[in-house]
């Protein structure tokens, strides 16, 4: 980002062009948060098939046009300069997925999924100068949240078979009964409802009390029928995270880069560590984290292998030659589509330069541009979305992989926060007067 400060002025709401701005956000938001295919049949077999998720021609399509207008608007914007920033960083980090990826074994699914996220990325860093104003962008996502929560309770009342998790599903049939909405999974829907959460909350103190309220009460029900534990744990942990990351400068760094360290020792350590993973067992904790130990038990034997290179941008997890491989005589971790822990799959995939520039750019960074923030805006209602999401995101990749998935929306969001500090830092913003309705 260019170093002179940036000055965000809100446009008066109403008119062709508010009106253009509004069909931008919410075309992405609904193509992210809903998608082409939503309620998707988890009991044929095309769900065990490796290759059974690569997009399909209309999704690359839609995307890319959609990409299309966003670049388009932002090239025309007078921020312009603010895209894909920081460049200093993001060029040597996605160069050297792209090189890992190059000498795979499978480059050619390396290329793509750098491509993606490259388009994501850009996405992302010119999303935040669509809304007009704090209060237009308040009121676009109570919009998308509720249409997306509409779409999740309409599902569970009259696609109950495909909204609710089955005991004919053919890859996790123990998850019979819970609720997942129109999201291919149940934790994918918990970690939706989580930010959407976090949108009412926000929609509550930026626009409108009922609606936010609404959206808050309706997203924290859906949370705890999906049977995400995590998720509904985190919710108020995060809240009161933020609450003392915000009075505190002080324990800043150790909620986050502590957080995280103790967040992936709990975890990852119980599966490598038998001791400690004893330990954790005695006090009544679940050490296999939810049967992800063996997985990450399998990972790490993966990145010894290769430490430094990876083993390419998604080209381990789904690989034909290791789902195929009768290593499920061994361990059935070689049949899982991820491993379950964002930190250590893009170690696996991108070797450990990889994570280097990876935690530099998601949690170093930030954390310095939060320090950056003006006081009187570091408590504003948009400052503390981005730190839940990004507080959130950070802890629930602990035992979800999210980086870099171009089509997922919580990945998509947390790019968002990240690019929301960077803004935050380097503006000098005007806000509209705040009507509150309710």
């Amino acid at each position: 980002m260019q170093s002179a400060q940036l000055t965000a002025v809100d446009l008066p709401e109403g008119g062709l062009q508010t009106a253009a701005r509004t069909v931008l956000f919410m075309a992405l938001f609904f193509f992210l948060w809903i998608s082409l295919n939503p309620f998707v049949d988890l009991t044929g077999e095309a769900a065990l098939d490796p290759s059974a998720s690569n997009s399909n021609r209309l999704n690359q399509l839609v995307f890319l046009g959609l990409f299309g207008g966003i670049l388009l608007f932002g090239m025309l914007h007078p921020l312009r300069g603010a895209i894909f920033q920081p460049l200093a960083l993001l060029v040597p980090l996605f160069c050297w997925i792209l090189f890992v990826s190059m000498i795979s074994s499978h480059p050619m699914l390396g290329v793509k999924g750098v491509v993606l996220a490259v388009l994501v990325t850009v996405n992302a860093s010119i999303y935040l100068l669509i809304p007009a104003s704090e209060r237009h962008f308040a009121k676009m996502i109570a919009f998308g949240t509720m249409a997306v929560l509409a779409l999740s309770y309409f599902g569970i009342i009259f696609k109950p078979t495909l909204a609710i998790h089955q005991a004919s599903e053919l890859r996790e049939p123990m998850n019979a009964g819970f609720w997942r909405g129109h999201f291919p999974h149940k934790n994918s829907a918990a970690a939706a409802m989580v930010v959407s959460t976090f949108f009412g909350l926000f929609v509550m103190r930026a626009w409108s009390r009922v609606g936010g309220a609404a959206i808050a009460v309706l997203a924290a029900f859906f949370l705890f029928n999906t049977g995400g534990k995590t998720s509904s744990a985190m919710l108020p942990a995060i809240i009161v995270l933020t609450w003392a990351f915000e009075r505190f400068r002080i324990l800043r760094v150790p909620i986050a880069v502590g957080g995280i360290a103790l967040f992936n020792l709990l975890a990852i350590g119980s599966a490598v560590i038998k001791p400690f993973g004893e330990l954790l067992t005695n006090l009544g904790i679940d050490a296999t984290f939810t049967n992800r130990a063996d997985i990450w038990r399998f990972a790490f034997s993966a990145i010894a292998d290769s430490p430094i290179l990876g083993h390419g941008f998604k080209a381990f997890w789904q690989t034909e030659e290791l789902v195929y491989s009768g290593g499920t005589i061994e361990t059935w971790a070689v049949a899982a589509a991820n491993g379950h822990n964002s930190y250590l799959d893009i170690t696996l995939m991108t070797g450990v330069p990889g994570l280097v520039l990876t935690l530099i750019w998601i949690v170093f960074l930030p954390l310095r541009d939060i320090s950056r923030i003006r006081p009187e805006e570091q408590r504003s209602p948009l400052t503390r979305l981005y730190t839940r999401i990004w507080l959130y995101t950070l802890f629930n990749a602990g035992l979800e992989s999210l980086f870099y998935e171009g089509g997922n929306p919580l990945w998509f969001t947390f790019l968002l926060a990240l690019y929301g500090f960077r803004y935050q830092s380097s503006a000098q913003i005007v806000h509209s007067p705040r009507r509150l309705a309710g």
